[in-house]
């Protein structure tokens, strides 16, 4: 992708966060980007229990085995890997500041972790980064793999989408791959939404193929995480590319509802574009 010169991959050492690890690790050789790698040590929830200096040595050695591992993996792979051993009490927004410290061009991270579920099956502290990040962001499902086949454009017309835009060119003219673009509408919104709707895609698809990207339309009715999902899978795309949050957005307070539930469910790696701060 276009200037990814830094990757940050977030673990918390669960089954959830392999196939970012694989993920990660494929995207820093095709890039040549640097490979960072973090984890985070609570600093209050896990170390209030441990009683001796011993036991918080244990804790700390355990966690930076999990970064080692990672730095193994990346190693196989002919990359070096830096890694972070960060201590804090949310690790959402320790990974928002790791990746701004680094100066990340883009944060891998899996789609749940150790702390359990928020609504959708999407982990707070994924949902959180991907609004909240500086750089955008990658949702990897656990058995998801690197895109080879087509790439889905979600857009709805707004400044994220048009960011989204930008960054699903960007990869497809890497990876050589065509874009479906696609807007949602629904049954209760008026013709003037609809055109809008229609108005975005062909904008879209336009500034794609201007770009040398093969890319069709497409204007389906429902509810928008469904017909994207729906979509994605009709269409054999293989990677998502959604804006951090829509025309009724929340200035970046939250991942927008919509794009959440598009994480949730599906199969494949979400891309979350960065939107304006």
């Amino acid at each position: 992708m276009k200037e990814i010169k830094r990757i940050l991959f977030a673990t918390d050492g669960s089954e959830y966060s392999l196939g970012a690890q694989r993920v990660a690790i494929e995207l820093a050789q095709r890039c040549r980007a640097e490979f960072h790698a973090m984890s985070i040590m609570l600093s209050t929830q896990d170390l209030e229990f441990v009683g001796t200096h011993q036991m918080r040595e244990s804790r700390e050695a355990e966690i930076q085995a999990r970064l080692d591992t990672v730095a193994e993996a990346a190693k196989a792979a002919g990359l070096a890997c830096t890694t972070h051993l960060v201590y804090g009490e949310q690790p959402e927004h320790e990974i928002v500041n790791t990746a701004r410290g680094i100066e990340a061009d883009l944060v891998v991270l899996g789609r749940r972790g150790r702390r359990g579920l928020a609504r959708f099956m999407v982990g707070h502290a994924t949902a959180y980064v991907a609004g909240h990040a500086p750089c955008s962001v990658l949702v990897v499902p656990r058995t998801a793999r690197v895109w080879q086949q087509r790439i889905l454009l979600a857009t709805d017309g707004s400044p994220a989408s048009e960011e989204a835009t930008r960054l699903a060119t960007d990869v497809a003219r890497q990876c050589h791959m065509p874009v479906t673009v696609l807007s949602a509408t629904t049954a209760s919104h008026s013709a003037q939404r609809k055109q809008e709707a229609r108005l975005s895609v062909d904008q879209a698809v336009t500034a794609l193929v201007a770009a040398g990207v093969n890319s069709d339309g497409l204007v389906p009715e429902g509810r928008p995480d469904e017909v994207v999902i729906e979509a994605a899978r009709n269409t054999g795309a293989d990677l998502i590319v959604v804006g951090s949050h829509g025309r009724t957005g929340l200035s970046r307070l939250f991942l927008g509802s919509i794009s959440e539930r598009i994480i949730g469910q599906a199969q494949c790696p979400v891309l979350v574009a960065r939107g304006g701060v």
